[in-house]
């Protein structure tokens, strides 16, 4: 005799990390707290899909969107939420998951100290990324922060809020509150670009681009839905979102809200992003 359906409460406590391994998508960075997975949504190159093991939730930094595992299973599969509890019935998941009573929360990342840029394994990175330092002094700054008792050191880009990106060669985290960069140059146009990388990158590529153009850093693609109110301020829009599914998605997007804006990715055609482009070719 068939086996029920299970129900969404119970489906809920499917741990998300099995379920992706039974799917075959594997972590390519764990601790014991949170896993790192390359999108089962899209093909990249650096993992932006992170789940929780504490809350058994996933977050998919590239799209800006996340939930349970009938929300994972509803999109990557393509099913709706009856179809997913039949799904996750007929294929015998584990219900193994019990949510850590210990800390609800993640741990926090303490900013110790923010420096002019002067450690030579950033210097080192920035060279690895074909950022000229002279530029990146401008705009970044080397920050020391504490993260599990542990020291570390990154490039950091504060946002317009107060919080911090930090990048250095091995890690990529950021601190609350989460915002965008708006440089006001004084232009009419705008260019949007989704990261610190693709905002320096662009300076070394095309610094006359910068020269005619106020600059909005998104810092996360999750607010590319919400900058309407600032776009609507500028005669015109240049969209060099990456070439990637999510790029692509988010530029469609701004292109039918906004018909005068204008997708710019030709500039680095063949390449993810424009420091994947400057990486491999300089300036040209």
């Amino acid at each position: 005799m068939k086996e029920k359906r299970i129900t969404c409460e119970k489906a809920r406590n499917v741990c998300i990390v099995q379920t992706l391994a039974t799917l075959g998508h594997f972590p390519s960075k764990e601790s014991e707290k949170e896993a790192w997975f390359p999108s089962p949504f899209r093909s990249e190159t650096q993992a932006s899909f992170k789940v929780s093991k504490t809350l058994n939730r996933w977050y998919d930094h590239g799209e800006g969107i996340g939930g349970n595992v009938i929300d994972l299973i509803c999109k990557l599969k393509r099913l709706s939420v009856k179809e997913t509890l039949e799904f996750l019935s007929d294929n015998n998941f584990s219900f193994s998951f019990q949510q850590q009573p210990i800390k609800k929360e993640s741990p926090k990342l303490e900013i110790t100290q923010v420096l002019p840029i002067r450690h030579p394994a950033l210097f080192d990175y920035l060279t690895e990324r074909k950022i000229p330092p002279t530029l990146a002094h401008g705009y970044l700054k080397q920050v020391h922060f504490v993260l599990n008792s542990k020291k570390y050191f990154a490039l950091g880009l504060q946002n317009d809020k107060g919080g911090w990106e930090l990048r250095n060669k091995f890690q990529k985290y950021c601190t609350s509150p989460k915002a965008i960069n708006l440089i006001n140059n004084g232009k009419q146009n705008i260019t949007v670009v989704e990261g610190m990388f693709d905002f320096l990158s662009l300076l070394v590529i095309r610094p006359k681009w910068f020269e005619n153009s106020d600059m909005l850093i998104l810092n996360s693609l999750a607010f590319a839905s919400k900058i309407s109110s600032i776009l609507e301020n500028y005669d015109g829009i240049y969209l060099a979102l990456d070439n990637d599914e999510a790029g692509e998605k988010w530029t469609q997007y701004l292109t039918s809200i906004f018909p005068k804006a204008l997708d710019k990715r030709n500039c680095f055609a063949g390449f993810k992003d424009i420091n994947e482009k400057l990486i491999a070719h300089g300036q040209r």
